[in-house]
């Protein structure tokens, strides 16, 4: 070691008593004054103590930042700015102010996917399941109630002390009474939410919100398995709508409903039908507010789906479940080998499931409100069903609804 200061004189200097560590000096007490004693850096910077040595990278490497970092960073503030944009447009049309349509460019949409919001929606859901302190679940809960506008008064348990963890909490049971089923219209609403869209299906095109539309042949995947493709030659696109027709004069409808973070997270059967086949669609988890759905064109056909279709009394009928962020988690409750949000996927992949079998050839019976799945937080269902030429919608765009009101009759 070389002392700084070579005028002073040679002193039995102690033990050092302090360590700044930030400038690397000792500090000596009876001096009376700051001693520098300076030894030879290693590479790296490096701190010292009576057992360890720990070793620090420099500031430049510590903050170096990898193009992998930059593009999360980047990708996740535009996220962010998306949903602001998307909040506002909500305000607008709350005001009645139509918004024309802007649809995000190929390599916004890829920017936006870029977000690891399969990984983001997995870590939430294991926050989920943490069991909460008794004298926190109070505030936790209050602060969501608060945020999100929730109506405890409906829940089957007011007690805010009963939720263990969150997930408890976002898949709480109502009243009986709170949601009382029509029994005068045919469909239903199968969960609280928004309308974002409804109609008649055209040219094989179906509107997530108002002039922004997405394959029905993306959507639902092909109408036959994959196994029963290689030995059949695969329908042409232009008929895909009219396979899905079983009945002359039939139409077909179909009808968006947006689950807010704040809605009852459960969805029931929309009517009394039939449930044959599950297709289990693995897919990016983006967000499906109004805004990003008038942002993105096909948004619902990149998002990670559930279709359950089957047949009613007028012919063919689908409800699909749409993952979204912090939605990855779909469950049917009938369905016990459905898996979401898996860590491995292979793109535009898809896993069918036949619930007609041998032991079981009229598929899963659901009566009209019966319990049929939920979701984590908060999501997007869509019907499509056959029905007869006079069949009506009795909705306009952007109500809102409650499980159990009517969409349409004959």
């Amino acid at each position: 070691m070389r002392r700084l200061h070579r005028d002073l004189p040679d002193l039995a200097l102690p033990e050092p008593v302090g360590l700044l560590t930030s400038y690397n000096f000792l500090v000596y007490e009876h001096l009376g004054v700051r001693t520098g004693v300076l030894w030879k850096q290693p590479p790296s910077r490096t701190f010292f103590s009576d057992k360890k040595k720990f070793h620090t990278a420099s500031v430049g490497q510590a903050f170096r930042l990898r193009p992998f970092h930059v593009l999360v960073a980047t990708a996740g503030g535009y996220a962010g700015y998306r949903k602001y944009e998307g909040y506002k447009l909500e305000q607008l049309e709350e005001r009645g102010i139509e918004v024309p349509v802007k649809l995000a460019s190929e390599w916004k949409v890829a920017l936006y996917k870029s977000v690891p919001t399969r990984l983001l929606s997995r870590a939430w859901g294991r926050l989920n399941q943490v069991e909460l302190p008794t004298w926190l679940r109070k505030p936790v809960y209050s602060l969501y109630i608060w945020t999100f506008g929730v109506n405890m008064k409906e829940a089957a348990v007011e007690d805010l002390h009963h939720y263990r963890n969150l997930s408890e909490f976002f898949r709480r049971k109502l009243k009986p009474q709170a949601r009382p089923v029509c029994c005068v219209h045919s469909v239903i609403s199968p969960s609280d939410g928004k309308i974002l869209n409804f109609g008649q299906v055209k040219n094989c095109e179906v509107e997530q919100v108002k002039g922004v539309t997405y394959s029905l042949e993306s959507f639902l995947g092909p109408r036959i398995s994959r196994e029963e493709l290689r030995f059949s030659q695969a329908p042409p696109h232009n008929s895909f709508q009219q396979q899905l027709v079983t009945k002359e004069g039939n139409e077909l409808y179909h009808c968006v409903i947006y689950l807010a973070p704040g809605d009852y997270h459960c969805f029931h059967s929309p009517t009394d039908w039939r449930v044959s086949h599950r297709r289990h669609f693995p897919g990016s988890l983006m967000s499906v507010n109004p805004g990003v759905a008038r942002w993105i064109k096909e948004l619902f056909c990149h998002n990670e789906r559930v279709v359950l279709t089957g047949d009613w009394k007028h012919g063919f009928f689908s409800l699909t479940a749409v993952g979204a962020t912090n939605v990855g988690s779909i469950r049917i409750y009938f369905d016990q080998d459905l898996h979401t949000n898996s860590p491995c996927y292979s793109k535009g992949s898809y896993n069918d499931f036949s619930f007609i079998s041998n032991n079981n050839k009229e598929g899963i019976p659901m009566r009209k409100g019966e319990h049929l799945g939920e979701f984590n937080l908060g999501s997007t269902i869509v019907l499509i069903f056959e029905a007869p030429k006079d069949f009506k919608f009795q909705l306009k765009a952007g109500q809102k609804i409650r499980f159990g009101e009517a969409l349409g009759s004959l």
